[in-house]
C-alpha cells in the first residue's frame, strides 16, 4: 500500500474514532427556559461543546419535569423557579446548582379584574385566589398575605395550573390570580386587570436556578464552565436586544405576541451569576414557609446542597 493511501486510511480511522468518541449531553428545558430555547435554536452551545467531545440532546418538558429532576435522568436541567428547586432538595435529588438568575421580583404578581372591588391584599380576606401549588407564585401569595396580616386560612386558595387558572380568572370563578410571566404580561396587555401586589419590597425575590446531575457535574466541570459562560452571554444579549429577542422568542413560546414577550423580558433579569451559599436567605425563607404550609415533607437547610462554582473571569 502506498504511503498516501496509508495516510488517508489513518485519517479516516481517526475521524471515525473522533465521531465515536463524542458523548451526548441530555438537556431538559421548558417554554419558560428562555436562555435554553434560544441556545437550542441557535446551536451555539453545541458549537462550543463540540471541541470538548460532546453533542447535545434536547428534551422539552411540559409536565413531569420534577420527576425527571428527582431521578437525575438528564445531565443539565431546565432552569427552575426558586420554590420549585426546593422540591428537588426535599426529595434528596442527586443535583448540583451551577448557576442562578438574579432576582426578578416583578415577574410574578397577584392580579384582579380592573373593575374588582378588591384594592389591596388585605381585601382578599374571604376571597378565592387561583394559584399553582408549590410554584414561586404560591410563595408570593403566602408572603403577600403575611405582610397584610393574613394567612392562607383567611382566603380560599384554588390550586390550578396556569392555563386552568387563566380560564377560572377569565370566567370570574375566582376573585384573584397569583401568576408569573408571560401569563402576567398577557393579562396586562390583552385584558383589563390590576396588580394588587408583586414581589418587590422584600415580598418574593423570584430567583431562578440552573441544575446539573451531581455525577455529571463532578465528572465534567469543563462542560459546566462552557455552559455557564454561554448562558451568561445569552442573557446579556437578550437584555441588550429586547426587540430582536422578542421576535425570536414569540414563536418559541407558543406564538406569544412580541409585545408580550418584550414586556415579560423587561422584568426578568437574565443576569446569570454563580450560586453562593451566603446568598440563599430567600431560599431558606421559602423552605420554612413551605414546610409550615405542608407543601414539602420535611424542614430543609438550604445550605446543604451541592454547588459548583465557575472560574473567575
Amino acid at each position: 500500500m502506498k504511503f498516501r493511501h496509508v495516510v488517508a486510511l489513518a485519517s479516516l480511522l481517526f475521524a471515525a474514532a473522533s465521531v465515536q468518541a463524542q458523548q451526548a449531553i441530555d438537556i431538559s428545558y421548558q417554554r419558560s427556559s428562555t436562555l435554553w430555547i434560544l441556545l437550542k435554536q441557535s446551536g451555539q452551545l453545541e458549537e462550543r461543546l463540540k471541541p470538548l467531545g460532546f453533542t447535545v440532546n434536547w428534551h422539552e418538558f411540559s409536565t413531569g419535569l420534577l420527576s425527571s429532576l428527582n431521578a437525575g435522568s438528564v445531565d443539565l436541567h431546565a432552569d427552575v423557579a426558586d420554590a420549585f428547586a426546593l422540591f428537588t432538595q426535599a426529595a434528596d435529588a442527586p443535583l448540583t446548582y451551577y448557576a442562578q438568575e438574579r432576582p426578578a421580583p416583578s415577574a410574578q404578581a397577584i392580579i384582579v379584574q380592573e373593575n374588582s372591588p378588591i384594592h389591596s391584599v388585605a381585601d382578599l380576606k374571604g376571597k378565592t385566589v387561583a394559584v399553582s401549588k408549590g410554584s414561586g407564585s404560591n410563595y408570593l401569595l403566602i408572603s403577600a398575605l403575611k405582610k397584610a396580616g393574613l394567612t392562607l386560612a383567611d382566603i380560599t386558595p384554588r390550586y390550578l395550573e396556569a392555563p386552568d387558572g387563566g380560564a377560572a380568572f377569565a370566567s370570574g370563578s375566582v376573585d384573584a390570580w397569583a401568576i408569573w410571566d408571560p401569563f402576567l404580561a398577557t393579562q396586562q396587555l390583552d385584558h383589563h386587570v390590576r396588580v394588587l401586589a408583586d414581589g418587590k419590597n422584600g415580598v418574593a425575590d423570584y430567583n431562578r436556578f440552573y441544575l446539573a446531575t451531581s455525577k455529571f457535574a463532578a465528572a465534567h466541570p469543563d462542560v459546566l464552565q462552557v455552559t455557564f459562560d454561554t448562558l451568561r452571554e445569552t442573557g446579556q444579549w437578550v437584555k441588550a436586544h429586547p426587540k430582536e429577542a422578542a421576535q425570536i422568542l414569540g414563536p418559541l413560546w407558543g406564538n406569544v405576541p412580541p409585545a408580550t414577550v418584550e414586556l415579560a423580558n423587561t422584568r426578568r433579569s437574565y443576569d446569570i451569576v454563580p450560586v453562593k451559599v451566603d446568598d440563599l436567605a430567600e431560599q431558606q425563607r421559602i423552605a420554612d414557609t413551605y414546610y409550615a404550609a405542608k407543601l414539602i415533607p420535611k424542614p430543609l437547610n438550604v445550605t446543604e446542597i451541592n454547588i459548583w462554582a465557575p472560574k473567575a473571569r
